[in-house]
């Protein structure tokens, strides 16, 4: 299933590549969807960072740089979680042992059944938080590409100005105006 849409993602992804004079920059920027970006990247974190990044104009191409960040915060949480998850096994069936007067680990040795206890919940938290901290790092990028999308056709020209000038408020408080020409 994965290989279907990683070859789904290439061939959508191609097809915007291939040509690449500014007439079909123009026209994929006028035809570029905020929800094909937030889907692509609800399926494979990154995708919609790597479709917004074709998307963009040459002058503006910026969004690839993000994706090995996204992996980073996904492989570090991830890392996390499995390692608090074996660790708190580890405590529980540490104590399970010293209940059942079994021979326990002697990695454990120097803590009594309290102090395994308080370990446990203690790795029990932490995992907890770092399946969080996953959900959060998939969902951040998901949002960053849907925020992305909608950048990919803003206007950074030179026709962007801005005008400060004295004025008059109510024909006697005097004031400043601020005007934003765009374009």
């Amino acid at each position: 299933m994965r290989g279907i849409v990683l070859i789904f993602l290439f061939f959508s992804f191609a097809s915007i590549a291939l040509d690449d004079t500014t007439a079909v920059i123009k026209d994929s920027i006028a035809e570029h969807s905020v929800k094909k970006a937030v889907i692509y990247s609800a399926i494979l974190a990154g995708a919609g960072q790597v479709y917004n990044h074709l998307a963009m104009p040459k002058r503006q191409k910026k969004a690839f740089w993000k994706v090995p960040l996204i992996y980073a915060g996904l492989g570090a949480s991830t890392y996390f979680l499995i390692t608090n998850q074996l660790t708190q096994r580890e405590l529980k069936d540490e104590y399970t042992q010293r209940i059942d007067n079994q021979i326990s680990s002697a990695k454990w040795a120097a803590y009594d059944d309290p102090a395994i206890l308080i370990l446990y919940n203690q790795y029990l938290n932490w995992r907890d938080l770092s399946i969080l901290a996953v959900g959060a790092a998939y969902f951040f990028q998901v949002i960053d590409a849907g925020i992305e999308a909608h950048f990919v056709s803003f206007d950074v020209s030179e026709d962007l100005s801005m005008t400060i000038e004295p004025t008059l408020v109510n024909y006697k408080t005097a004031g400043i105006r601020m005007t934003l020409n765009f374009r």
